[in-house]
């Protein structure tokens, strides 16, 4: 048996005039994120995560922010997409252990819809996702509230299949 381990990182501005989404739920805040896509930098960390733990490259690679194809597309599809590369390759998720940085918005309340929207895009069960939050302390970029930052790292082991003899 395989086992893999990948680690995510990604970061975007806030911007105005934006929607709010991480972990493919929207969230009530006054900006969002700046981004050639819908900037879900909780979903873009998962995407290098997964991609780098198979060896298949970086979400810049699959999904490069030069292409009109994926202007303002919805994070979730990018990661539905990284899912099927990851089986067509031979690879299950084990598990995924996430961490969004941000001052504001307080984000535990909306933690349980992030794990259950990306369970259902990632066909996991949602106890195999587990997603923090914390701040930087008032340091550095997100610390002064310039951006959000967010960081997983995944485990995969070979896919599994049956067939009846």
């Amino acid at each position: 048996m395989r086992i893999r381990t990948g680690f995510g990182y990604d970061v975007h501005a806030f911007a105005a005039g934006r929607t709010l989404w991480l972990g493919g739920v929207k969230i009530k805040h006054p900006r969002g994120l700046a981004g050639h896509s819908d900037a879900d930098v909780l979903i873009h960390a998962i995407c290098d995560a997964l991609l780098g733990a198979a060896n298949l490259g970086d979400i810049g690679l699959h999904f490069p922010d030069t292409s009109a194809e994926y202007r303002d597309i919805d994070s979730k599809i990018l990661l539905g997409k990284t899912m099927e590369m990851l089986r067509m390759s031979g690879y299950e998720l084990g598990n995924v252990d996430a961490t969004v940085v941000a001052e504001q918005p307080k984000l535990q309340p909306y933690i349980p819809a992030m794990q259950q929207t990306l369970a259902e895009v990632m066909q996991v069960d949602p106890d195999d996702l587990s997603i923090k939050a914390t701040t930087s302390e008032k340091l550095g970029f997100t610390g002064r509230g310039e951006g959000i930052a967010a960081y997983a790292s995944v485990l995969l082991t070979d896919r599994i299949t049956y067939s009846e003899t």
